[in-house]
This record gives C-alpha cells, sequence and structure tokens, in this order.
C-alpha cells in the first residue's frame, strides 16, 4: 500500500486528508480492520517510536496508552501487585502475570484513567489474547503493534462491530533521517531526534546523592516518554511506569505541578480507603473511573452528597479529607522524574519533591543550575545533568 486515503485531517472540514510515502514507497504499515484517521496516525506512529525506543532500553515489553498526540503513560512488562492489579481494574484478568506485554498495558491503562478513555494503543511485542481481552472491554479508539495472535485478532475485530482500527506495523521500519512538514504553506526541514537514551546518559550526577540503577530504568521510562510528548513537559516514574506526565504546559512549575497531581491520584487510588468503595449495582467501568477521580477532588459533594451518593454506592463512604490524603501520601518516597528541559528555578523541586521525588533527570544548563542543586541537596533528593533536550512539537 502505497497512500491511504483519510476521512478528513484533524477536522472534518479539513479535506482531502491522506498518508502516503513521498519517494513513492510502501508504507510499512498493514490495516487489518477500520479506518484509521489523522490523529489516530499521529498518535500510531508517535506511540509506536516510544514503546519500541523503551523496549531497545530496558530490554523488557513495553506499552503505552496516547491521547491527541501525548502519551498518558507508558510502562514495562513487570507483574502487577494484587493492590495494584484491582486499581488497574485488572484483577479478574486471567493469565496476566504470564504475559509482560498484556501486564505493561495494564499498567499504562490504568495510571490515569480518566485521560486514557478513548486512547490510541502501543505495544512493542505482540498482541497476545490476554492483552486483547483487557482491550477488548475498554474505549480505545485503535491499536498498533508489530504483530497479533491469532487468538488476539479475533478478539479485537470483535470491537466497534468489527470497525475497531488495528494497525501492524513493519518493526525493522527506519524512516529517514530527515524530517519536513508544512506549516502555514512553509516546508519546515529538521534532522529526526535520533538521540538514544540509555543509562549512559545518567552518569553525570551533581547531587550528593547517588542514583541507584533500579531507578536509573524508572528515569529512562521518564525520558523516553518525554521524547514523545508535546512540550514543555515533565513526567514522574515509578517501578518501571510514568505515574504522572505533565504535558503542553508554557510554564515548567505548571508541567511539574500537572505530572505531580496525577501521581498523587495514582498512589491515593490505591489506598485501602479507595479499593474499599463499594460502587452501586449497574456502575459501569468508566463512571468509576469518574467517581473515583471526584471523591479524591477537593469537592467531592457530586458524589458524598444526600440524593446524590446512592447512584454511586452502596454505602455511603466517608470523606477522604485534604489532611487524610496529605497524610497518606507523605510516605510516598523513591519517584523519579525526568524534565524535557531545564529547571528554570528550584520550586519544580520543592513541589516534585511533596509528592515523593527522590531522583532527576534534566538537561542542566540553566543560570540558576546551582540553586537547582542547593535544592536538591537540602531535600535529599538525587539529580543528574543528561545534557539531551527533548522538546517535542
Amino acid at each position: 500500500m502505497k497512500e491511504f486515503q483519510l476521512k478528513y485531517g484533524c477536522n472534518p472540514n479539513q479535506k482531502p486528508a491522506r498518508i502516503f510515502m513521498a519517494d513513492g514507497g510502501e508504507l510499512p504499515i498493514e490495516i487489518l480492520s477500520g479506518r484509521p484517521g489523522y490523529i489516530n496516525f499521529l498518535d500510531a506512529f508517535n506511540s509506536w517510536q516510544l514503546v519500541k525506543e523503551i523496549k531497545a532500553a530496558t530490554g523488557e515489553a513495553a506499552a503505552t496508552s496516547f491521547k491527541h498526540v501525548s502519551p498518558t503513560s507508558a510502562a514495562i512488562g513487570r507483574k502487577l501487585s494484587t493492590r495494584l492489579k484491582k486499581s488497574c481494574f485488572v484483577d479478574d484478568i486471567d493469565g496476566l502475570d504470564d504475559s509482560p506485554v498484556a501486564s505493561a498495558y495494564a499498567r499504562a491503562r490504568g495510571t490515569d484513567r480518566m485521560s486514557s478513555f478513548g486512547d490510541w494503543i502501543a505495544l512493542s511485542d505482540e498482541c497476545d489474547e490476554v492483552a486483547a481481552r483487557i482491550i477488548q472491554r475498554e474505549v480505545s479508539d485503535g491499536i498498533i503493534a508489530p504483530s497479533y495472535s491469532k487468538e488476539a485478532l479475533e478478539i479485537l475485530k470483535t470491537k466497534r462491530k468489527g470497525g475497531y482500527n488495528i494497525v501492524r506495523i513493519d518493526p525493522d521500519y527506519i524512516p529517514d533521517p530527515v524530517e519536513r512538514k508544512q506549516v502555514f504553506g512553509i516546508t519546515f526541514e529538521q534532522g529526526r531526534n535520533n538521540s538514544v537514551i540509555s543509562k549512559e546518559l545518567l552518569n553525570e550526577v551533581v547531587t550528593e546523592k547517588g542514583i541507584p540503577e533500579d531507578k536509573k530504568t524508572d528515569l529512562i521510562i521518564s525520558l523516553i516518554t518525554l521524547k514523545y510528548t508535546q512540550s514543555n513537559s515533565v513526567c514522574f516514574a515509578e517501578d518501571g511506569q510514568a505515574i504522572g506526565v505533565g504535558a503542553g504546559q508554557q510554564s515548567r512549575i505548571h508541567c511539574t505541578r500537572l505530572a505531580a497531581e496525577k501521581a498523587d491520584l495514582w498512589h491515593l487510588r490505591q489506598s485501602d480507603r479507595v479499593l474499599g468503595l463499594e460502587f452501586a449495582d449497574g456502575v459501569g467501568r468508566p463512571e468509576k473511573n469518574n467517581i473515583i477521580d471526584i471523591y479524591l477532588s477537593r469537592d467531592p459533594s457530586d458524589v458524598l452528597s444526600d440524593g446524590a451518593w446512592e447512584s454511586c454506592f452502596k454505602y455511603r463512604p466517608e470523606p477522604f479529607s485534604e489532611e487524610e490524603k496529605a497524610e497518606y501520601l507523605k510516605g510516598i518516597k523513591g519517584v523519579s522524574l525526568g524534565s524535557d528541559a531545564f529547571f528554570p528555578f528550584s520550586d519544580n523541586i520543592e513541589r516534585a519533591y511533596k509528592s515523593g521525588v527522590e531522583y532527576v533527570a534534566e538537561p542542566g544548563g540553566s543560570v540558576r543550575d546551582d540553586l537547582v542543586i542547593e535544592a536538591c541537596n537540602r531535600l535529599g533528593v538525587a539529580m543528574c545533568f543528561t545534557g539531551l533536550r527533548l522538546f517535542h512539537h
């Protein structure tokens, strides 16, 4: 297939639309089901690069959940604890422990379920039956992977009455080293961002505290995630997955605050208070996500007030006060943080520390680097300078 005609571009009024190879060659993909759109393919090709690079850097199966050309999360295929399975709504999936690719997607989808609603999925390895069973019951736009088992393909083709977007990509495809795009009729040209993110990038530790080997994997996942996140961006990571992505903010501190809030919610969702919630009969999976999100917000009255809670819960739960949440989050430690550009002020470190961050990777190069390093040393945070900016637009 040398080109694929799209229904329209970013919006219905943007026609005609297509994808094709500028050199007239074959597209490196095969569409097995559905009719992916313009934004679907932007998500597909960015997300595929992300999981391919994480697999190359860690040697482990990887998955990501994408929305509007940024990842909501990315993860490697580590087994989930019983508590995490319940938090990610996959505690009833048979065979999950035996499928690294399914475990990776369960983590990625379960990190920020509100943002992942209607996501695009990328898997570094073959989509197996276990992964397909998770995907089957979630609201999703489509998936890209290097291959699909026969059983997985049969399951996925039942979604959307047979119209679910399923794309197979050639895992050996290597793009041209120069890329181009047009804005306002003007052509931009640049070399692809072929920078390799590995543990060697984390050697320049600039703080009194060092970075242990197991945390370097989290930092690598964070940095590769940022490489395909709309800038400015900051990413929190823990236990082999991105747990909070702050994307597309004009201010670095707003990136950090957004990512920290998402990471805090990820931790709070695993608390006994949330895992013990008993939902009313008939409450669906997407509704449970919304209810939990409101329950953990500063104003949970929409799900706890008289006349409201009965449609959400079997029994009215006690509010999770701001003081109780703060106390719970005090126990969170060992979180890693990556930034796609330098921190201009130490307030980013101060905010990240409140959400359990102890390990940081950023390019360095700010005129206030000394103040940022000073804040890290005062708080017991380890930081390295990568010397590599990761803007993505």
